[in-house]
């Protein structure tokens, strides 16, 4: 049995919290419409289904390139963290949180596996909330309708998030997981669409 030394470092535990922070605020704003008024009781939500989505998705690749015995690092992208603030106040996310950043020399197969299990991680994210939502469908609004709106929320963001990282373009995790196995990639693409847009919910705060 392997057991793995997951180690966070000073640096990469505040590059995570700076992250979560900002990728949330910006998912609140495009989500109110910029009604600041509405972010206190929004921003909890985002927290919760948009940015733990973020977040677990970059550990989930650390965890695994960990288990190949490579050191793994989280580091924020704060240009890119700059212009998530900036495009959720036009309404359209572009969320540059920053990424994992391996060290040694990676196989296809090992890069392959390691770039799958970042979106694989949204994948059970989304399950779990919309199995959650289903069970506290909102009879009354002030009892548990709060949780079918966060569950409800978490799992259209996390599906979005597996199927846009899974797509094969430049550096997202799909190319590398084509390039090692083109029927893992098919089988991940294709529950992730279904998950994305084969149940379409309009939410609105």
């Amino acid at each position: 049995m392997i057991i793995m030394k997951i180690k966070f470092t000073s640096h990469e535990v505040i590059n995570l919290i700076v992250a979560f922070i900002v990728i949330s605020l910006g998912f609140s704003i495009s989500a109110t419409g910029r009604n600041f008024n509405s972010l206190t009781v929004v921003l909890p939500i985002v927290m919760i289904g948009a940015g733990l989505g973020f977040i677990l998705h970059e550990i989930g690749h650390k965890i695994s390139a960990i288990h190949y015995g490579y050191w793994a690092e989280f580091n924020m992208w704060p240009t890119g963290l700059i212009i998530s603030l900036i495009s959720s106040f036009a309404g359209i996310l572009i969320a540059l949180p920053g990424a994992v950043n391996i060290y040694g020399s990676l196989s296809d197969r090992e890069n392959g596996v390691i770039s799958v299990c970042g979106p694989l991680v949204n994948l059970i994210l989304a399950v779990l909330f919309i199995i959650i939502s289903h069970i506290y469908w909102p009879v009354d609004w002030y009892t548990n309708g709060i949780i079918y709106l966060i569950c409800n929320f978490g799992y259209q963001i996390n599906a979005y998030l597996a199927f846009f990282n899974l797509l094969p373009i430049g550096i997202l995790d799909g190319a590398k997981v084509l390039r090692w196995n083109p029927v893992v990639w098919i089988v991940t693409i294709g529950i992730a669409g279904i998950l994305a847009f084969g149940h379409m919910v309009n939410i609105t705060f």
